[in-house]
């Protein structure tokens, strides 16, 4: 493939992510390939010289995500202060894209067994991130005397961002959300404050009760 033609065949890649994401969003989640090439206004066929399938597809949305992600994680990895607001901002600005693409994921990964070396490389991406972020993240949680391990950290700023889209993301939360802007604040504030005391919690003694 010359170069011409191999840059064209990336932007109509890329072209066919983003009209597929649009259509995800617009119809909670549901699309078929006939709506898409539809959309796009390209033969089948067109569609799987980029994608095999449809569940690859999907797959490397997530993934394309992901790399997403890795960038801001490689420009903001020496300070905790700015890396983590831009980390959960890239994911509140548009909450409905980071609970589409993580339920996607959720459901691919139990369903889906043919597509491993896709698997490998959005995990890889993901152990690139959090090496990328170690040197940072374990100077912050010594220099705030905290005994947590990085990845704990990481997943703990993660379950906030998901739980600040999912409220941002919900039309009944909407409704008494007074300040979308204050929410995030909050939240992203909440992932630098680690508690000075931790609380010890049995959590097989409170199941048996």
């Amino acid at each position: 493939m010359n170069p011409d033609r191999h840059t064209q065949f990336l932007i109509r890649k890329e072209k066919i992510l983003q009209v597929a994401e649009k259509l995800l969003l617009e119809n909670n989640q549901e699309m078929t390939l006939d709506e898409l090439v539809a959309e796009l206004d390209i033969a089948k066929g067109t569609l799987y010289k980029h994608f095999r399938s449809k569940n690859e597809l999907l797959l490397e949305l997530i993934i394309q995500n992901e790399k997403e992600i890795l960038k801001i994680s490689d420009k903001y990895n020496t300070d905790v202060k700015e890396y983590a607001p831009r980390y959960m901002l890239y994911h509140l600005k548009a909450p409905s894209r980071t609970i589409l693409l993580h339920q996607l994921e959720e459901h691919l990964t139990m369903t889906e067994s043919k597509l491993k070396h896709l698997f490998d490389e959005l995990y890889e991406i993901r152990q690139q991130r959090i090496v990328s972020l170690k040197e940072m993240t374990e100077k912050y949680l010594k220099s705030q005397n905290y005994d947590m391990s990085i990845r704990d950290y990481l997943s703990y700023i993660w379950s906030l961002t998901y739980g600040a889209a999912l409220l941002l993301n919900s039309s009944y939360y909407q409704r008494s959300i007074g300040s979308r802007e204050k929410l995030i604040n909050l939240y992203v504030n909440q992932a630098l404050s680690l508690p000075t005391q931790k609380v010890q919690i049995d959590i097989q003694a409170l199941d048996n009760e």
